[in-house]
């Protein structure tokens, strides 16, 4: 197992630059995910670790051998593209076969090793049926089998569940992290799907649309300690209140933000961000709808709360969404938990509401 680094890299197309000075170190033997919206140049980041496109400036490292511009075949890196790019002519066993079988290695070595690759993913039953005879899922594995089965320290999955249904993904995510348990092997997959991003990684980079890298972290530090209101919006589902932080109101040793037509709100200012507390400044909120308790009746024992209307109700099975109008015309998005089939304190249309959240659980940002 080898790790990755990107070290000051650029790139741009016809003109255009795609990366401006991308530096990341993805850790070796882990599920590393890059995540951002289309067109953010993540594909573009993924095609040149892979050697699919050439660096205009900076360097790429695969443990500590340099690779920048290495060819593709000796990069021990192998991808799993989007549309799978398998042979429709060929059986199973053939398709996973095939770089072993040009590089004419024993037959008798070759079966095993796919055999063992079928095994890996749940295939076995499928070793003589062509492409066309399979269903998505099954041709993603089979993708996934021809790729490891080189033994690459390095795996590269460029968004390869996007043409599956959402009950498909879903088993595909849990399978894919099976697998690289079982494989130890580096994946770093790419998506714009968050829900996908935060399944599988050990570790995240979040890209912007202007293709620099906002945040780097584990899947709970980025969703739960966005650096900013890019982040917080892209991952996950977010309220963002924009304000002016007043540093120890009252004298009381505690910090706020002032909201305009909403008020002073308590707010938790952690060590590392303590620069913020230079002085009264301009700032947001974040505050995730889960994070937010909704009810019709006042309520004690939180550090914050405010009053609403509520304007819609979206019912989404296992929670329902409300969203509620604030005083200053801000619509806020909350989470309820549906854990009662007839809940008592029923909240519908236009009923005034009060929400509620302890400080610690909205955080603000640093832009």
């Amino acid at each position: 197992m080898r790790s990755i680094k990107i070290a000051g890299v650029f790139k741009a197309l016809r003109g255009e630059s795609i990366l401006e000075d991308i530096s990341l170190t993805i850790p070796a033997g882990k599920f590393f995910a890059l995540l951002g919206p289309s067109g953010c140049g993540k594909t573009t980041l993924l095609r040149l670790i892979g050697g699919f496109e050439s660096v205009d400036q900076g360097q790429i490292f695969l443990g500590n051998e340099e690779i920048t511009h290495k060819p593709i075949n000796q990069r021990k890196i192998n991808t799993v593209f989007q549309n799978y790019a398998l042979f429709p002519h060929l059986t199973v066993f053939e398709n996973i076969a095939y770089s072993q079988t040009i590089r004419k290695v024993d037959p008798r070595i070759i079966r095993q090793k796919v055999v063992k690759m079928l095994k890996a993913v749940h295939l076995e039953a499928h070793i003589d049926k062509t492409i066309d005879q399979l269903s998505g899922g099954q041709q993603q594995r089979v993708a996934l089998a021809r790729a490891i089965i080189n033994e690459p320290e390095v795996l590269l999955l460029d968004e390869p569940l996007a043409a599956l249904d959402f009950k498909l993904r879903e088993k595909m995510l849990l399978e894919l992290i099976e697998l690289q348990d079982k494989l130890k092997t580096t994946f770093v997959y790419v998506t714009h799907d968050q829900f996908e991003a935060l399944t599988v990684a050990d570790q995240m980079a979040i890209m912007n649309q202007d293709g620099f890298i906002e945040q780097i972290g584990t899947p709970k530090e980025i969703y739960e300690f966005p650096v900013s209101s890019f982040v917080a919006s892209f991952v996950g589902t977010t309220n963002i209140l924009q304000g002016v932080l007043r540093i120890n109101e009252n004298n009381d040793g505690k910090n706020y933000i002032d909201i305009p037509e909403l008020g002073l709100f308590q707010v938790d200012i952690p060590v590392k961000k303590s620069f913020l507390l230079q002085g009264n400044r301009d700032v947001f909120m974040s505050i995730r709808p889960e994070k937010l308790f909704i009810t019709k009746r006042e309520a004690a024992g939180f550090t914050n709360g405010m009053r609403g209307l509520v304007e819609s109700i979206v019912y989404h099975g296992r929670s329902t969404q409300y969203n509620v109008r604030l005083a200053n015309g801000q619509l806020l998005q909350v989470f309820e938990q549906n854990e009662e089939h007839f809940p008592q304190d029923v909240i519908d249309y236009d009923h005034e509401v009060f929400l509620y959240w302890q400080k610690e659980n909205a955080v603000v940002l640093e832009r």
